[in-house]
């Protein structure tokens, strides 16, 4: 029974495949023609965000080994958007994931997770995803045989998403111009795939990772690495140059790119945007790409506080 609902689980996630990735890019506007900047839009894909890239090929990875069936459920800890991504990829092929987020995720997250129909176990509010991945960990280990821990941090595939799919878009977005490439550091998974592989395509094209300037910030999915648990997929020979960005001057960024770009966007993609612009204008010339990981339709209080 078993095998024939994992069969048919393969082939359902194999159908959905069209549903990840291939996020348009956006161009910039710049007085500079010889310096380019362009964000991948990646709330262009199912579950609305760059994690659906991570969750897909975790999933589909889980399931071809048969750690996940209708018995048993993958489990993982998210701050909001990788749960999100689980679940939509996971009630397309009649699945249910349990995910462990912590209890001041915003109502918008909890609603959509409850509409997919997620399991959800709430988690300390003051530990963040470090603590929801010690709640995770411990409920895989006093039921074995009821949950598959995915451990989104330190599971291969969440870089290897990036590697087999969002280094080859940028590269054919840019006609092979790219020279920067800039993003956030959380899982960490999309800079460290996707680094990986445009230096495999052009050695000397530079990685910039950017994370919070503090500890206790606002760019939620952001790790400041100094004071968090450092990812086991996190590959920092990778990585060229870091970069800090305040929470503050994102939210202000929100504004502008809504006024100047038509972009309603993510805390965590004004950051991202703040980076890449950093980059740009130390340049004489160049492509610099980063992501633009969600919109801002899960952050209505944020936007409530600053519109």
């Amino acid at each position: 029974m078993i095998q024939t609902i994992t069969h048919t689980a393969i082939e359902k996630i194999d159908q959905i495949r069209h549903l990840i990735g291939d996020t348009p890019i956006h161009n910039f506007g710049s007085a500079d023609a010889s310096v380019k900047l362009s964000a991948k839009l990646e709330w262009y894909q199912i579950g609305g965000s760059v994690k659906s890239r991570a969750a897909y090929f975790i999933i589909k990875n889980a399931i071809e080994k048969g750690f996940i069936n209708e018995e048993i459920r993958l489990l993982d800890a998210s701050s909001g958007n990788t749960a999100i991504a689980y679940a939509a990829i996971c009630e397309k092929i009649g699945l249910q994931p349990t995910i462990c987020l912590p209890e001041n995720a915003s109502a918008e997250r909890k609603s959509i997770l409850e509409k997919l129909g997620a399991e959800i176990v709430y988690t300390s509010p003051f530990e963040g995803t470090d603590g929801a991945q010690a709640v995770a960990k411990h409920m895989a280990e006093t039921e074995p045989s009821k949950y598959y821990y995915a451990d989104q941090y330190n599971n291969e595939y969440n870089w290897k998403a990036h590697y087999l799919t969002t280094a080859g878009e940028i590269w054919r977005q840019t006609d092979g111009k790219i020279t920067h490439f800039v993003a956030g550091l959380g899982t960490t998974g999309t800079v460290t795939g996707t680094a990986l592989r445009l230096k495999e395509m052009n050695p000397n094209i530079q990685i910039i990772a950017l994370q919070p300037d503090i500890a206790m910030h606002g760019l939620e999915g952001w790790k400041h690495l100094e004071t968090a648990i450092i990812p086991g997929i996190y590959d920092s020979n990778v990585i060229d140059q870091k970069l800090a960005v305040s929470t503050t001057k994102a939210y202000k960024t929100i504004v502008k790119l809504a006024e100047d770009e038509g972009l309603l966007v993510s805390p965590s993609s004004a950051a991202n945007y703040i980076g890449a612009a950093e980059v740009a204008s130390s340049l004489s010339s160049g492509h610099v790409v980063t992501m633009f990981p969600d919109d801002a339709s899960k952050y209505k209080e944020v936007l409530n506080e600053i519109l």
